[in-house]
């Protein structure tokens, strides 16, 4: 068995994985407070043991759930862009935005805990998520669909404050009108 055969993960354990890491995710959106390991690892339809074999601590499933949720959102932009004009990109966007923000409701203490002790470099993902949106911005300026004196800082301001007012699941309705609004401030004027 070479090296790599023994530290590549067997298909079914993967799957197990990636099967606890979507239920994590949904559980902490859905979350007032931060659940129990116990109560994820019911609604995976699993044992405990099987979750602390992939996750032997609230913070290693918390950094794998963060990990994951900023990973789709740096390739959900170019993946978005590869299908649909830039404007509905970055509106669709911002909805992943949305659910990356939610996610954090069942996991906020020991998420803030994490970044207090530098085992999750904040800094770095506000650079990579600041590059997803600058890869939106690039692509509605080149199009004409998005205006030109955007930042992504301002994309980012407004989605936090967004989702500070709207937080979802609870006002979905209400975010995606504001959402919407934001997305008629983005494109240009209309030539006079």
């Amino acid at each position: 068995m070479t090296e790599t055969e023994r530290r590549a993960p067997r298909a079914d354990a993967a799957r197990n994985r990636d099967q606890l890491l979507a239920v994590a995710t949904r559980v902490f959106v859905s979350a007032d407070d931060e659940p129990s390991m116990r109560a994820i690892a019911r609604e995976a339809g699993v044992g405990i043991a099987t979750l602390y074999r992939h996750f032997p601590t609230r913070e290693s499933l918390v950094d794998a759930v963060y990990r994951d949720q900023v990973a789709r959102l740096t390739t959900g932009a170019r993946e978005l862009l590869g299908g649909l004009a830039p404007a509905a990109a970055m509106r669709r966007w911002m909805d992943l935005f949305g659910d990356w923000i939610a996610t954090k409701n069942g996991m906020l203490d020991t998420l803030l805990a994490m970044i207090e002790s530098g085992e999750i470099a904040h800094a770095r993902t506000r650079t990579e998520l600041l590059a997803a949106i600058t890869t939106l911005l690039d692509a509605g300026r080149a199009a004409g669909d998005l205006r030109s004196d955007v930042t992504a800082e301002d994309v980012a301001a407004a989605l936090i404050g967004i989702f500070t007012v709207a937080p979802r699941p609870a006002h979905e309705a209400k975010a995606g009108r504001l959402l919407n609004l934001l997305m008629d401030g983005l494109r240009p004027a209309p030539a006079a």
